[in-house]
């Protein structure tokens, strides 16, 4: 890795952890509940630096995304929450890609056993040809690897094709437990639904086991150590039914509608969810939103960053916190007064781009380079002063 060297990394990691909470109780405030590091108890999520760096799909910018090996890099870069996205398996197990697809980010082509389970299916809306997770059971999906989602633009990450498998979410909280008892802190996750409606027609939902698992290892109550994120309003809807974990509504771009809402037919798109009567619907059953950046400032038809809107102010003024998705460092992804060079891979002004985005008060935001985003960070939060 190239980005920064490992004495910073060391350096920024050590901030990170200065800065963090007590570990708190669980849910039974119990004395074991509090040396692991679980999610329960005290010291909510207004108590997280601000802006929080959100390690988006761990350190996707390092490491092929949603492995353990993500996961524990954006900890060890110092990333104030690390993300999961949640899909079922064929025998109702939630586990960790950002799609239910998995020709991209796993090796299943290289099976020949599982040649014949390759189709299309329209998933929200949308053909989409490959092999699917609710085609496979846990255990094969186990016997497959991870490989670099994007390797033309992330060729480095490449190296680390075939190191580890598919987590389940299940081992992602005993993962946090252990690096939250090992870290003296508590590790904080935001975990999204991935195509609820979808996986509910097949009789996979997801809101009832992810809960399950919340409340058995007490993530489960309102101070708990996790966020509950989804584009589905009806999702984060019936979540909040179930536990009082935070709760996130995930916003696209603006001329779309959630795919339930499609479903329901319910005509409101994003736009529509964004003024300040669609936010006071939202705040009444979830804590925060987490929209494209282009809703916070647009992209003129060159590429540009243009006038900002007023969706920061709004969704404060209803108590909701901001969540933008993603920072990325490389020039494909960065806004194009903040690009360097010809080369999509090469790596722009991504400190520029943080610094412009933070300057409007979004109160964290998912980046998939998780140690830039936090020594971006740091200039904004209290008592550090802007640079």
């Amino acid at each position: 890795m190239t980005q920064g060297g490992a004495a910073r990394r060391t350096v920024l990691g050590a901030a990170v952890l200065a800065a963090g909470g007590a570990i708190a109780a669980g849910p039974a405030g119990s004395a074991a509940a509090a040396e692991s590091g679980r999610g329960g108890g005290a010291g909510g999520y207004r108590d997280l630096p601000v802006p929080t760096v959100i390690g988006h799909r761990g350190s996707s910018g390092y490491r092929p995304e949603h492995t353990l090996g993500s996961y524990q890099l954006a900890l060890d870069l110092g990333a104030d929450v690390v993300e999961q996205d949640l899909v079922p398996t064929k025998d109702g197990h939630l586990v960790c890609r950002h799609e239910n697809e998995i020709g991209g980010t796993t090796d299943v082509a290289d099976h020949p056993a599982f040649a014949s389970r390759r189709t299309t299916k329209s998933v929200d809306g949308v053909s989409v040809t490959g092999w699917f997770t609710e085609d496979f059971t846990l255990a094969e999906l186990k016997t497959l690897r991870a490989k670099e989602r994007i390797p033309a633009v992330r060729q480095r990450n490449t190296l680390y094709d075939g190191r580890w498998a598919v987590p389940t979410f299940e081992e992602v909280l005993r993962w946090a437990d252990r690096e939250g008892k090992r870290r003296g802190k508590r590790v904080w996750l935001h975990v999204e639904t991935k195509h609820p409606s979808y996986f509910r027609s097949l009789g996979l939902a997801l809101e009832e086991p992810l809960a399950r698992l919340l409340r058995r290892y007490g993530r489960d109550g309102r101070g708990a150590a996790v966020f509950l994120q989804s584009f589905e309003p009806s999702s984060i809807q019936r979540l909040s039914r179930l536990v009082s974990a935070p709760r996130v509504v995930l916003l696209s771009a603006a001329n779309t509608r959630p795919w339930d809402f499609e479903v329901a037919k319910d005509p409101r798109t994003v736009a529509d969810l964004v003024k300040p009567e669609g936010l006071k619907w939202i705040a009444s059953f979830a804590q925060g939103i987490g929209p494209t950046l282009d809703l916070i400032v647009p992209r003129d038809a060159d590429g540009r960053l243009g006038t900002p809107t007023t969706l920061v102010k709004d969704a404060h003024a209803r108590g909701l916190v901001l969540h933008p998705y993603t920072a990325r460092n490389e020039n494909s992804f960065l806004p194009a007064e903040y690009r360097k060079g010809t080369d999509p891979a090469a790596y722009g002004d991504a400190f520029g781009a943080f610094r412009r985005y933070f300057e409007l008060g979004i109160d964290g935001i998912f980046t998939d380079n998780p140690d830039t985003g936090l020594l971006a960070a740091e200039a904004f939060r209290p008592g550090r002063g802007v640079n």
